[in-house]
């Protein structure tokens, strides 16, 4: 066997070891001043202090863009694997479409 390196495991242990050594050693390079931390500690801050809790929106705002990328997504990989030369395929991929379009509306309905 010529390419054992392309191995499953062998592959898996080569890159494992070489992401703890590569873990270790951005620690012994990595700044420690831990004189004052701050926000530094605290999740998703980014090192600033938040003095007051910031605005999270409700999920009912997030549903309508989440369902349009959901759909937008699954509309474009049906289309990109219709086969070319079939005039049945062509008609599913219309059908899917106008029927896309027609939710994309009631979704975005006012």
């Amino acid at each position: 066997m010529e390419n054992w390196l392309l191995l499953p495991p062998i592959a898996f242990a080569i890159i494992l070891l070489a992401s703890v050594l590569l873990s270790k050693a951005s620690k012994t390079l990595a700044c420690r001043d831990d004189s004052d931390p701050g926000g530094k500690y605290k999740s998703y801050a980014c090192g600033e202090n938040v003095d007051r809790p910031r605005v999270q929106p409700e999920y009912g705002q997030f549903f309508p863009f989440a369902f349009f990328f959901t759909i937008m997504h699954v509309v474009a990989l049906v289309i990109a694997t219709v086969p070319q030369g079939t005039v049945k395929s062509g008609v599913v991929a219309a059908l899917f479409i106008s029927a896309a379009l027609s939710g994309l509306f009631i979704l975005f309905r006012k």
